[in-house]
């Protein structure tokens, strides 16, 4: 279904790109079908909430990591994908330059800025939010307005193919290792977890 309405909405792209009918499109943009179409393509889009504790170094580089998977699988047009931290320590601030560091060897580039999980809005509009670790993913349960959104929340390394970590690590307060140690559970859990979303679709 998700296939087949997005060829139809490039297809239409592609045919006013040709043939220039300003008429035609203003015409089709204001009708119900069209307007429910559009509805109906984005909220079909997936979309996955990593989160940590400050949002400076687990999830920003989940978010990271998981967004280089789906870009290279064609996939970007599918998902939304996002991070915030269970405190607001550090809201408005870049990752952990270490993090950052480590990251960019990787190829991946950490721009998202800290925030802190909004329960009110984020349990009801992200379809997957994702724990780095027990105490987070205690936190976020204890955020939770309903049971429907508890079954929303998982730990990262739930996904997890080749490593047996039961959560990823903090790495803050320790040294190279550990944040090299926290980019090899993600680019593992977050293949999986791509495994697993795209069973879905």
């Amino acid at each position: 279904m998700f296939d087949f309405l997005n060829n139809l909405y490039c297809c239409l792209l592609e045919f006013f790109n040709s043939n220039c009918s300003v008429f035609f499109l203003t015409l089709l943009l204001n009708t119900p079908i069209f307007v429910a179409f559009l509805y109906l393509f984005y909220t079909m889009k997936k979309k996955v909430l990593f989160v940590c504790l400050g949002n400076i170094c687990r999830s920003p580089s989940a978010e990271a990591v998981f967004k280089g998977l789906v870009n290279k699988a064609g996939l970007s047009n599918r998902f939304e994908i996002d991070s915030a931290g269970t405190i607001a320590v550090h809201s408005g601030e870049m990752a952990d330059s270490r993090m950052r560091k480590h990251a960019q060897r990787r190829g991946y580039s950490l721009e998202s800025i800290s925030r802190k999980v909004k329960p009110f809005i984020d349990f009801d509009y992200f379809d997957y939010i994702i724990a780095m670790d027990d105490q987070n993913y205690s936190d976020l349960v204890g955020m939770a307005l309903s049971d429907k959104h508890i079954d929303k929340i998982s730990k990262m390394t739930d996904y997890s193919k080749k490593f047996n970590y039961s959560e990823v690590p903090d790495p803050y307060y320790g040294g190279d290792q550990g944040f090299e140690l926290v980019l090899d559970l993600l680019e593992d859990a977050c293949e999986g977890l791509l495994t697993s979303i795209h069973n879905d679709f």
